[in-house]
């Protein structure tokens, strides 16, 4: 009888176990996100695709990533009540990555211009900006104006405002995956100078820096920074309103005189 019992006991408790460590089957008729933003706080964060480009996009000391745009992020997600994730992206190919949906939004000091407007849907535009040319300091006084520099190799990172400034002027210019790259071509003489933005211009060069022997010339276009989000997306407004109200608190100005950025008006 006693054996009877255990035997009785044991397959009860095998059942039970099997019942209880069964994975529950997902809701197949649980109803999909119906906005982008809805998706987004599903996943539980925000997904920003970038390069690495101080002041914007940088790692500190410890390897964490910081600078002004990295903080706007934070801010932002912080306030959407989700974590943030960084991903380097390949800037050549970012549309094309923001709409398959591995990253949320292009948020790295991204010019508003005519391409992006096209591919995404900006936000407002909220740091000035100007692409200037970077040289050896000792070559600086030189070469003063847009016609001036026509004889030089350039360095440029690709799918950047850069290199459609480079191929607007008729320069020569060799791609690369980065500013920092391109920086780099000009600092071991695989260039003779490089067209990049000049917040990343101003914290990168001079005395202190990795590139002190490189020095800011002459600016060849001003422009603005914006944020891409998915076209259509509800996320861009979110992230307007989140700006103007850090904008209006002073927060985002604490933020641009911490990374010494300049913001839009």
């Amino acid at each position: 009888m006693k054996k009877l019992l255990a035997i009785l006991l044991s397959a009860l408790m095998i059942v039970a176990c099997f019942a209880g460590c069964q994975t529950k089957a997902p809701d197949n008729n649980a109803p999909a996100p119906a906005t982008d933003l809805e998706y987004i706080k599903d996943n539980g964060k925000l997904v920003v695709g970038m390069t690495e480009y101080a002041p914007m996009n940088y790692k500190d000391d410890k390897g964490e990533w910081t600078g002004f745009d990295t903080e706007f992020a934070e801010a932002v997600a912080k306030e959407l009540g989700i974590d943030v994730e960084f991903v380097v992206i390949d800037w050549d190919n970012k549309w094309a990555t923001l709409n398959s949906k591995k990253i949320d939004v292009v948020w790295n000091g991204m010019t508003l211009s005519d391409e992006a407007k096209t591919n995404a849907s900006c936000t407002d535009t909220y740091v000035i900006n100007a692409q200037v040319i970077v040289m050896k300091n000792d070559k600086l006084a030189s070469y003063t104006t847009a016609d001036s520099v026509k004889g030089l190799n350039f360095a440029v990172e690709a799918g950047s405002t850069g290199k459609d400034i480079a191929k607007e002027n008729g320069y020569k210019f060799k791609e690369y995956g980065s500013q920092a790259d391109a920086m780099s071509a000009v600092k071991t003489g695989k260039a003779d100078a490089c067209i990049i933005d000049i917040t990343m211009a101003n914290a990168m060069t001079g005395e202190g820096t990795n590139y002190a022997d490189l020095g800011v010339g002459i600016s060849l276009t001003e422009e603005e920074y914006a944020i891409a989000c998915r076209k259509g997306s509800d996320l861009t407004a979110k992230i307007n309103s989140i700006m103007a109200a850090m904008k209006a608190d002073g927060s985002l100005q604490k933020l641009a005189d911490k990374y010494s950025v300049t913001l839009t008006k």
